[in-house]
């Protein structure tokens, strides 16, 4: 049996070593992640795999995602992929709220810092619209139900160190932060801003050839 699993790994050595060298390349440096959720709509479709950035914020040893250094910090408005510990699985958001920030909304109108956010290029949808957030300074579409939900307004909040408040761009179909609560700084493993490639779900799984290497915005 030694002697078999000697010959086994000589012969093929060079391919365990390109498999585990793209374990750790995609555990600790960039990954693809499938979208199977419309929480991110319409930035982010149902069958689309985004590029995640795992460098973007962290040197992090490969499969535990223990950070060895710390390169940066979200900001208002980058696209975020965390494992949840509430949701007990991978999901991914927008920054809304950073550390320090006081955030509340009122029928689908965020106010950061007691500051309301500004929207325009309203475009109706049946029973939904698309409308252009500007985040600060972070432009992005997002949807909203036309009839509200009740996930269109809460309190006032004042986020602490290391935790941020992430939403969906689908603002009234999202588990985010207004039901798992805001995310650890630890729980964030990198930042998505390109799409690789996309499926679309509803048409047998034929490829979205416009969406492949889409920017997110």
């Amino acid at each position: 049996m030694k002697v078999y699993l000697t010959t086994l790994y000589r012969d093929n050595k060079s391919v365990l070593l390109f498999i585990v060298l793209m374990c750790v390349f995609r555990s600790a440096i960039a990954d693809w992640n499938e979208v199977p959720t419309g929480s991110m709509q319409p930035t982010i479709v149902e069958g689309d795999r985004i590029w995640v950035n795992k460098l973007a914020y962290d040197v992090s040893t490969p499969f535990v995602n223990y950070s060895l250094l710390k390169l940066a910090d979200p900001i208002r408005g980058d696209i975020i992929v965390f494992d949840s510990a509430p949701a007990d699985k991978r999901l991914v958001k927008r920054v809304v709220g950073i550390p320090g920030d006081t955030i509340a909304m009122i029928d689908n109108v965020l106010y950061i810092n007691q500051q309301p956010l500004s929207y325009e290029n309203n475009v109706a949808k049946g029973h939904f619209s698309e409308v252009t957030e500007n985040l600060l300074g972070v432009q992005h579409r997002i949807r909203v139900a036309n009839n509200g939900s009740r996930l269109s307004s809460f309190t006032p909040l004042t986020i602490p160190a290391d935790y941020y408040l992430a939403m969906g761009d689908n603002r009234d179909n999202s588990a985010d932060s207004r039901v798992i609560g805001l995310i650890p700084r630890d729980e964030i493993i990198g930042r998505a801003n390109k799409v690789v490639m996309s499926l679309n779900y509803d048409n047998y799984y034929l490829p979205r050839t416009e969406r492949f290497l889409h920017t997110l915005l």
